[in-house]
């Protein structure tokens, strides 16, 4: 296996690495000699038995999704495997961090390994060294921040330098990574004052032939950070130092230093800061009062550094639990530091100094390219680039308070890849408080204008994206104007501005959306975009000012319930029909919006409806099994006019149906479904609680559930029975219950559940054990648990475990808990969630508001 593995990752990579998608050793070969590593990822959750021909290359792919999309994790591949294997990273690594992040340093080293790549590490040990000093009686000593390093102190680091580098290769070793210690041969040197330093090295040349055999035989190569004189003195060297130098021999796409803090942070408002772009920022960001100290002397050295590397380069200062999130996805985890290029903004073609290379940017961009350029020439407009032309957005502004209209913005790999796309948006968003624009549905890059929008609004294979709308009614009224230009021939991406047609929507009056609109849709601000995957959308106005209709078939139960007294405050959801085969005739209690008769809709009855454009939402709250010919009556008119929302468990493995988990399902997805299956109330709680932990998992989460027995329905059974309740727990559903397989479809990993019923009426409890792959505290776990969820207003991080009483009526999810074994290895997580609620009727209309295009939050009362 190791050496099938080797062909796959070896030398062949940097010539040919489209063969090493062709080389597919078996799962079971993988888990036999991989067997640490497979514990410290999702490998646990794929059967040894299993014969898919998966490598191990596309199984840490399938990982690496966990943490980024599917497009992020290819085009970064893509990126780091186009240059020779030496030219893909330098990694720097402190002392301190083999010394207490071992095994997470090693893990996340091992997924590089895994996807082929082969970063080169030098390490320090500074600390380590300090500590052996005062142990042997001698007193470090540093000038200028230099250690001063005598013979005996010299002799002592040697030492050191052996045993360090000797940990981390065994720690690679043993979850199936083949590394090389390189401690010498590398860093040729003199002395940098050897009156003053004496054997401390400065370095005058690098000898990358060591580097380049170990990639070559497949191994990591391990440097120490030590020299040689040309006459063979042994030299002490700064490991930040050693990192430059090599990087400057090597010029890698990426330079890391693993950082405890993980990365550089505003002194003014103590964040993170995600990129800097150093043409574009270096100047400002010296200027401001608290870039100073080391923060300030790191910036300049990494200026120093990159401006003798190609500009594809840049410096990473990066947790090391975070270095596959900031290597493979866009919002990245740490700091990112790159040249960049200096933004310019234009108003003439005559500013453009290459009009040869603006032509072919704008043909890329458009079919009629040749022909836009010539139009721009009797145009009013402002065109935002960087130097080459990677990112170009023309902007044609409107008079009054109409928004400007972005009308081309394209850029390259690379500009994505260095956040240029990033950074001339904001220019843009500087000049225009008010924008619009529009993208073809099928863009790979449709999550990245998501992002950065207010509301959406899909039709005719486009999407119409805007921000600045203060009032539903402008929003309206943008959406009307360009239902007016589509119906003059669909969006157009060369508009120069909003006309006003005829069949502009109104906006002293409800608008009434023709049958051909898609979606409309409201995103929220990303406040929180290196922490959270999926952040919230719908949180601003809501653009969709129709009333849409409901009809609820299977009210009789406890949710069905629930969900009437939400829809009956909701001022957009209009609740036409309810259906109940037991309480037809009888009138509806609960709904005061109007008078409301149960009926006893059949599946000819659906079918009617359906046809006759009655229903823009169907609510199917009927058992298990009982609801598909509903369905089937709704899909076999085949208008594709209306949603379905099924609460049931009938749809919830099915591929062509979303499901409906706001928190861990992509809002732009629900945003364009139709078929949405609500999640189980046990599964909701369970998956929200074991999320952000699936990179950390070293085995299956075992899920203790107990329930109150609304959870059984109005049905009589024993576990609805308050008498056989009373003073009792009654377990059921010992194995297989149908949410245990939910949850681990859902998380992609093995969990067992073991389903309780209580005394009391609603209210679910959950204690959850998680083994870990490696040591965490229980505040790594809380502060984990807080980044991912920063901004959900459903979910609560608590420290306590979450009691039921608190949460029963309330519309979120506690979680909390975070209770860590002495070994490090293994924690207990808890999570309460009110079973009628968030757990099913909260989370319907969560789905129905972003399906039909209101506030995600509308109609659930918030604290």
């Amino acid at each position: 296996m190791l050496s099938a593995l080797r062909s796959c990752t070896g030398r062949s990579l940097r010539s040919t690495p489209a063969r090493l998608r062709s080389c597919r050793p078996s799962v079971a070969a993988v888990a036999a000699t991989t067997t640490p590593f497979r514990r410290s990822t999702a490998y646990a959750s794929t059967s040894a038995a299993d014969s898919s021909p998966l490598s191990t290359r596309s199984t840490v792919i399938q990982l690496l999704n966990n943490i980024g999309s599917k497009r992020e994790v290819e085009q970064y591949l893509s990126h780091f495997t186009s240059v020779q294997s030496q030219q893909f990273a330098v990694i720097k690594v402190g002392g301190a961090i083999i010394t207490e992040q071992l095994e997470s340093l090693a893990s996340s080293l091992a997924f590089l390994n895994h996807v082929g790549l082969y970063p080169v590490v030098v390490h320090g040990a500074g600390p380590q060294l300090n500590k052996l000093l005062e142990d042997a009686g001698v007193e470090p000593q540093f000038e200028e921040g230099i250690r001063v390093t005598d013979g005996k102190t010299l002799a002592i680091a040697r030492k050191l330098f052996l045993d360090e580098n000797l940990k981390l290769v065994e720690a690679l070793e043993k979850m199936g990574v083949r590394a090389r210690p390189i401690t010498g041969g590398v860093f040729e040197a003199d002395y940098l004052d050897r009156e003053k330093y004496q054997f401390v090295g400065k370095i005058g040349k690098v000898n990358k032939n060591p580097i380049e055999a170990a990639i070559q035989a497949g191994c990591l190569p391990i440097l120490t950070s030590t020299a040689e004189t040309p006459e063979g003195q042994l030299l002490n060297v700064n490991a930040d130092v050693a990192a430059g130098e090599l990087a400057r021999a090597l010029q890698p796409l990426k330079i890391v230093y693993l950082s405890e803090k993980g990365g550089l942070f505003n002194g003014e408002t103590n964040e993170k800061i995600s990129t800097i772009n150093l043409d574009e920022e270096y100047d400002h960001l010296m200027s401001q009062w608290w870039c100073r100290y080391g923060t300030r002397l790191k910036i300049r050295e990494i200026k120093e550094l990159l401006d003798t590397l190609p500009r594809t380069s840049s410096v990473a200062i990066i947790h090391t639990d975070d270095l596959q999130k900031e290597l493979f996805t866009d919002t990245g985890a740490g700091t990112m530091i790159r040249r960049g290029h200096k933004l310019t903004a234009k108003t003439s073609l005559k500013e453009f100094s290459d009009r040869d290379k603006l032509r072919d940017v704008l043909i890329r961009a458009k079919a009629d390219g040749g022909r836009y350029l010539a139009d721009l020439g009797s145009k009013s407009f402002k065109a935002y680039a960087d130097e080459p032309l990677d990112v170009l957005a023309v902007v044609f502004p409107n008079e009054g308070s109409a928004p400007a209209v972005l009308d081309t913005f394209t850029s390259t790999k690379a500009g994505w890849l260095g956040n240029v796309a990033d950074n001339v948006f904001n220019a843009v968003k500087r000049d225009y408080p008010k924008l619009v624009w529009s993208v073809e549905q099928g863009d790979e890059n449709l999550g990245w204008h998501f992002d950065k929008a207010q509301g959406s609004f899909a039709h005719g294979g486009k999407v119409l994206f805007w921000y600045g709308a203060e009032s539903a009614e402008e929003v309206t009224t943008i959406i009307g104007d360009r239902v007016g230009d589509a119906a003059a021939g669909g969006f157009s991406n060369s508009v120069t501005g909003i006309k006003q047609q005829a069949r502009g929507f109104s906006t002293s009056a409800r608008p009434r959306l023709s049958g051909s609109i898609q979606r409309v849709h409201v995103s929220g601000r990303r406040g929180f975009a290196t922490t959270n995957p999926n952040p919230p959308m719908g949180k601003g106005n809501a653009s969709n000012t129709k009333p849409s209709r409901v009809a609820l078939i299977g009210a009789r139960g406890y949710t069905g319930q629930a969900l009437i007294s939400l829809l009956n405050s909701h001022p957009n959801f209009d609740l036409t029909h309810v259906s109940s085969r037991e309480l037809a005739g009888k009138k509806l209690e609960g709904y005061t919006s109007k008078d409301i008769i149960y009926q006893n809709l059949g599946v000819e009855d659906i079918r009617r409806m359906e046809e006759n454009n009655e229903v823009d939402c169907w609510v199917m709250a009927l058992p298990n099994g009982v609801c598909k010919p509903f369905v089937d009556a709704v899909d076999e008119v085949g208008s594709g006019k209306s949603v379905i929302v099924d609460l049931s468990a009938d749809y919830r493995f099915e591929e062509n149906w979303t499901y409906g988990l706001p928190e861990l399902v992509t809002r732009s997805k629900l945003a364009k479904a139709t078929r949405i299956s609500n999640p189980g109330c046990y599964a909701t709680a369970a998956q929200l609680a074991i999320s952000p932990l699936v990179p950390y998992l070293g085995g299956d989460p075992s899920i203790f559930g107990v329930s109150g027995y609304s959870g059984a329905g109005t049905k009589p059974s024993s576990k609805n029975d308050t008498e056989q309740l009373r003073d009792n727990l009654m377990p059921y559903s010992l194995t297989d219950h149908i949410h245990e397989r939910e949850i681990g479809a859902q998380l992609g990993v093995s969990v067992g559940f073991v389903p309780h019923v209580a005394a009391w009426f609603q209210g679910i409890h959950h204690t959850i054990n998680i083994p870990l792959n490696k040591q965490m505290t229980s505040r790594d776990i809380r502060n984990l648990f807080q980044d991912r969820y920063a901004g959900e207003r459903l979910i609560k991080i608590v420290g306590e475990a979450p009691l039921v009483k608190n949460i029963s009526g309330k519309h979120g999810v506690e979680i909390g808990g975070f209770g860590v074994h002495s070994s490090g290895k293994r924690v207990v997580i808890c999570a309460t969630i009110d079973n009628l609620l968030k757990g099913a009727a909260t989370q319907c209309l969560q789905n129905m508001n972003l399906a039909l295009g209101y506030n995600e939050y509308e109609g659930i009362p918030l604290p």
